[in-house]
């Protein structure tokens, strides 16, 4: 599957303006930490763009490990060639599936994906709606602020750093940098 192929995808699935950011800031993400990992940029990125494809039409509220989010996706996707390691990325990203989370490209996901949506809710709250100025001690005291982006679960946060086997604090600055030259894109900065 090519990257137009997946965003087509995406966007015939998904209609909210803020899920399709979500779901860009995650494969900005994931190709950040396949570079630095070694590994492969596009299937990596193609896993973080697809991850959530299907939660608008599919949300999957009773948390089934077979039907709805992400399950129906990717029967999708396994129709459409993704090969099997990222389609088991995807399932192991939501914990109900009990799919573990066995590869590197599957903690990565897990790792980023309610991160990335807290720093965006971060960026949104401050006067300048930026990255570019957003510290890990300001993301750190909002973690703790248990009113502030209560959708974001905090446990999946720590879990996920704990998984991929990286400070939380290295963490939150890593996905900092990785999705400030793309801001724009995320609806965040001057307009």
């Amino acid at each position: 599957m090519m990257r137009d192929d997946a965003l087509a995808l995406m966007h015939e699935y998904t209609q909210s303006e803020s899920l399709r950011r979500h779901m860009r800031s995650v494969e900005i993400a994931m190709r950040a930490y396949a570079g630095r990992y070694g590994e492969d940029e596009e299937t990596w990125g193609l896993v973080g763009l697809l991850h959530d494809f299907d939660y608008e039409k599919y949300p999957n509220d009773a948390h089934s490990p077979t039907e709805e989010h992400p399950a129906f996706g990717v029967g999708v996707l396994r129709q459409r060639g993704l090969p099997e390691p990222a389609c088991r990325a995807i399932l192991g990203h939501a914990t109900y599936c009990g799919v573990p989370r066995d590869s590197l490209m599957a903690r990565a996901l897990f790792a980023v994906d309610e991160l990335c949506g807290f720093l965006i809710a971060c960026a949104l709250v401050r006067p300048s709606k930026s990255l570019n100025d957003l510290q890990v001690k300001s993301v750190k005291k909002k973690l703790k602020d248990k009113g502030f982006a209560r959708g974001v679960n905090r446990e999946d946060i720590l879990l996920g750093v704990d998984e991929l086997g990286v400070p939380l604090d290295e963490h939150i600055q890593f996905l900092i940098e990785a999705l400030r030259p793309e801001e724009h894109h995320l609806g965040l900065g001057a307009a």
